[in-house]
Order: structure tokens, then C-alpha cells, then sequence
């Protein structure tokens, strides 16, 4: 039975599995406030979503595997919400650094980042440029929730994924109904509260409003931002969108999966 996960193989089967030099994703996920209707845990979608983008990849032709998915994310939004673990950004750095370049001291050059949290982003940027800089190494993300953020027009309608996206609603929300059905609590599913207002100005994200259509960033947390506990409506939100964002983000990730391992021989 091929295993796709590092953490399932056994040392020996990883000196033959990495002698071959197959990709290497690693999954980036947080623990926060996903509304009163999800689970905090979002790195369960991150990891979940890297194993079948790397099987999917592996069916193309390209062998595949993925790391233990890193749970903590950077960037302290939730702070406030009992359960929410957040590191900061040095620490995140820290810690990125240091398995990249583990992967990396053992000969490992195909390494691809499959970011779940947005708030990873500016370091996971740092981390990555510093790495090509000193090594001459190119680690690429595939982000995923920006790119299903995308995708969700498409299979929505613009108008109703425009209702349907944002913090604790889509694309998280359908893809855990659809992933995690189990976990979630649709008797929980909120209202939309409607954009609360910070200095005079409409909140528009996390830690951004809007002034005479310009995004202005503001020091606030999640509460603040959303006191009703999410960003869009996540009565929008469905398993059917789930399904499809799943299967898209699959195909279009092991795609470029295949085309990373392609450029990298």
C-alpha cells in the first residue's frame, strides 16, 4: 500500500522513498476562531487537503509526500477566544525555518508550502526568500484558501459568493461541512451581525476598514472585527460547495505540484 504521509513511513521505507527526490508539502494551518459553528481547528482542512493533493499529484505521475502538518499559525487575531493558539511572527519563523532547512540539510530540494492561514503569509515570505537567497532554493506556496476564494464565483454565482466569503464562513465553512461534517454544528450557523465600525470607518477584514474605497489597516481584534463570529454569511455556506471547491483545489494543486517537479529535475 503506497503511504503518502512521512510520518507513516517507516525509516527505511523513507531512505528509499526521499533517495528518489519526490515533492514534499508541507501543511500550515492555525487553531482560532473559525465562528460558532466550526471547528477551531483549521489545520485539520490543511492537512487533509495536502494528503489528497499529493495523491492526486501521484496519480499524474509525480511522487508525492506530505509532512506533519504544522497546527499554530502566526498572526494574533483570536487571542481572545478560549481555545485560540496563536505564535508569534518570530516564533513562526523560528519554527518554519527550521524545518525547511531539516528537509533540506537530508538532501531535500522539492519542498512546497500548502498554506491554510492567511497570517502566515508576510513570514512564510520572509522564510522563503531568505532560503532562495542563501541556497539558491525556490519554495513556492499554494495558498490555499486565496486561490478557493477564486474558485467560488464560478460555482456560486458572484453576488452570493461575494455574501458567502469571508472569516468563518466561505471557503472554510462549506469545506469542513464537506471534509468534517462530523465536527461541525449547523444549529450554530449565525446570523451576519453586518460590518461593525472601528474609528468611524466600516470594517471590512481582519484588521482592515474602508475609507472612501480605499483598505486601511486597523489594530483590532477578531471580536471587534466580527462580535457576531464571522465575516460573511455562512448560512450560504454548503457541503455541495465544499465538494467542489475540495475537488478543484485537488486537481488544480497536484497540477502544480507536477509542474513544480517538472521545473525542478
Amino acid at each position: 500500500m503506497t503511504k503518502w504521509l512521512l510520518a507513516a513511513l517507516t525509516a527505511a521505507e523513507a531512505r528509499e522513498r526521499l533517495a528518489a527526490r519526490p515533492v514534499i508539502l508541507v501543511p500550515l494551518g492555525s487553531q482560532e476562531d473559525q465562528g460558532p459553528h466550526a471547528p477551531m481547528g483549521d489545520f485539520l482542512l490543511a492537512e487533509a487537503m495536502a494528503e489528497r493533493i499529493a495523491m492526486r499529484a501521484a496519480a499524474l505521475g509525480t511522487d508525492t509526500l506530505v509532512t506533519p502538518v504544522v497546527p499554530f499559525g502566526a498572526a494574533d487575531y483570536f487571542g481572545h477566544a478560549p481555545g485560540g493558539i496563536a505564535l508569534s511572527a518570530a516564533t513562526f519563523r523560528a519554527l518554519l525555518s527550521e524545518i525547511l532547512e531539516a528537509l533540506l540539510r537530508h538532501g531535500e530540494r522539492r519542498l512546497v508550502l500548502v498554506n491554510g492561514h492567511g497570517g502566515n503569509a508576510p513570514v512564510i515570505h520572509e522564510v522563503a526568500l531568505a532560503i532562495r537567497k542563501t541556497r539558491g532554493i525556490a519554495i513556492p506556496t499554494f495558498p490555499l484558501w486565496r486561490v478557493a476564494n477564486g474558485l467560488l464565483p464560478a460555482i456560486l454565482g458572484a453576488e452570493k459568493a461575494r455574501a458567502a466569503s469571508g472569516h468563518g464562513a466561505d471557503p472554510l465553512s462549506s469545506v469542513a461541512m464537506y471534509l468534517f461534517p462530523a465536527l461541525m454544528r449547523p444549529d450554530l450557523v449565525p446570523e451576519p451581525a453586518g460590518p461593525s465600525r472601528f474609528l468611524g470607518l466600516p470594517v471590512s477584514g481582519l484588521g482592515t476598514a474602508e475609507f472612501e474605497a480605499a483598505e486601511i489597516q486597523i489594530p483590532i481584534t477578531f471580536d471587534e472585527a466580527a462580535p457576531g463570529g464571522t465575516l460573511g454569511d455562512a448560512r450560504l455556506s454548503s457541503a455541495a460547495t465544499g465538494a467542489a471547491l475540495v475537488a478543484q483545489l485537488t486537481e488544480l494543486g497536484a497540477r502544480f505540484v507536477a509542474h513544480y517537479a517538472k521545473e525542478t529535475k
